[in-house]
């Protein structure tokens, strides 16, 4: 038996469905809870059981919302996230005015890379410049937005696991060195699959500059490496059997 508690949101899941129902009973007799039955939605994620198992996680309805307030909603879609090559800077004197709008919208598209992982770096990108943010930074703000829109049904896919076969952790990770046109900090990045499902993504500015690729790929990897170690304690106090070693790619 699993429970997932955040403030007043729980999700309950095991193999026993009788243990379960006496457990929300418990639960019942403490609290004041409403048993909203099979999971569909948690947190703004729209959660799909397929017939084969597998799980999709999508959050349409929370992209609408950010189309609706930036009054986005007849926008044309658009097939990628971020211009290849864009290098966005601090340098410009066309200000975006409305810096509250700004901020308010970033880091919203921050909670959309929950079920959206191929946005991750253009959202880290744009949400460098909430202090002073320029049209331009607007305008690839607006692009995300535009991506989002024409892919709302994409989402996370999750799959069973073969039956009584230890689950393997497999991490990719990268660096983009001295990218960052301001101050030549590298942006790190890294994916980790535990079996077949991808559970764990970022992309994010690194803290000190490298003084070569090898410098950055080395942070990168170190990042990585922390999380996967994070994981498989996590994996072991759940009792969840995975199998060793971890295989790690540099890209």
């Amino acid at each position: 038996i699993y429970i997932l508690v955040y403030v007043d949101d729980i999700i309950i899941t095991g193999n026993n469905t009788a243990f379960l129902r006496n457990i929300v009973s418990q639960l019942n007799s403490a609290f004041s809870l409403k048993d909203l039955g099979r999971l569909d939605y948690f947190l703004g994620i729209e959660v799909k059981s397929n017939s084969d198992g597998s799980l999709t996680l999508t959050q349409s309805k929370y992209v609408r919302g950010l189309l609706s307030r930036t009054d986005m909603e007849n926008s044309k879609p658009i097939t990628s996230p971020m211009v290849s090559g864009c290098k966005l800077s601090k340098s410009g004197s066309d200000k975006f005015l409305h810096v509250s709008l700004y901020r308010s919208v970033a880091g919203a598209l921050q909670y959309a890379t929950i079920t959206r992982p191929e946005i991750s770096f253009s959202v880290n990108k744009v949400c460098q410049f909430m202090s002073n943010p320029l049209e331009q930074h607007w305008s690839a703000v607006k692009r995300i937005l535009r991506y989002l829109k024409g892919t709302m049904s994409l989402g996370l896919h999750l799959q069973l696991a073969p039956p009584n076969s230890p689950l393997s952790i497999q991490a990719y990770c990268d660096a983009d060195w001295a990218s960052d046109p301001d101050d030549r900090h590298s942006t790190s990045s890294a994916a980790i699959f535990i079996g077949p499902n991808l559970i764990s993504w970022w992309s994010k500015k690194q803290t000190v500059v490298a003084r070569s690729s090898t410098k950055a790929e080395y942070r990168s990897l170190a990042l990585a490496t922390t999380e996967v170690l994070w994981i498989q304690t996590l994996l072991s106090k759940l009792h969840v059997s995975h199998h060793p070693p971890v295989s790690t790619v540099i890209t």
